[in-house]
Parts: structure tokens; sequence; C-alpha cells
């Protein structure tokens, strides 16, 4: 039962992320989260900080769309795009549970690439 109930905060949690209600998307969070983004090497301490930081992001998204969510018990993994105008952003978000909120996430951005020419025998376009 623990699994569905975090399954259904985490669908919850990114309807309203991609309705832009900041209020319900952080309502996930314990309020002492961590969250990392290793790309740019920061970290952000507290549910309030990842909630301002969010809600001063000067570009608001113009599309989301989950690919995947996967996980058991403690540990859940969701792949997502989110759209800034005309650019994709491809995103993978790994948290990590306790008591039914998210105490770390883990967040990594690529953006899309043209996909080399000399692969093209061996791959396949995705849909």
């Amino acid at each position: 039962m623990q699994d569905q109930a975090i399954l259904d905060a985490l669908e919850a949690h990114w309807r309203a992320s991609a309705a832009g209600d900041l209020e319900a998307e952080h309502q996930i969070y314990a309020e002492d989260v961590i969250c990392d983004y290793p790309q740019s090497g920061e970290r952000i301490l507290g549910r309030a900080n990842l909630q301002a930081l969010r809600s001063a992001h000067p570009a608001r998204p113009s599309g989301f769309g989950v690919r995947r969510m996967q996980g058991a018990g403690n540990l859940w993994i969701t792949e997502y795009t989110i759209t800034y105008g005309d650019r994709d952003a491809f995103t993978v978000s790994i948290m990590e549970f306790r008591h039914g909120r998210v105490t770390h996430e883990t967040q990594y951005f690529s953006e899309p690439f043209e996909a080399p020419a000399w692969r093209s025998r061996w791959v396949q376009k995705m849909p």
C-alpha cells in the first residue's frame, strides 16, 4: 500500500507541476528536503528555498509531460520533458522518500541533440 500512496502523491505532484500550481507542487516535499542539481553543482536546502527558487524562474514552462515513473519503497524515478518556448529539456528526477515525503531529490536536465548518421543502421527513431 505504501507504493500506491507514493505513486498517488507523485501523480499529484507532476500534475501540479504541469499546471504551474506551486503550492500543490511542493506539498510532496519534507520541510528539510535536499534537492541537488549535479550538472550545475547546486544544492537547495529546504522546501521553502526550493519553492522560492522555482517561483523565481524567469521562464514559465509551455509544456510538461511525464514519460514514465518507476520505483518501489523509498526510491522513485520519473522521466519527463519540460518545454520552455521552443526548447525541450529532458529531465530525470530521482526522489527518496521518508514518512511519505521527499527528503532528497536529484534532478538531471538535458537538451536534445541530433543523432549522428554513423549510428543509423543500428537504431530506430523513437516515437
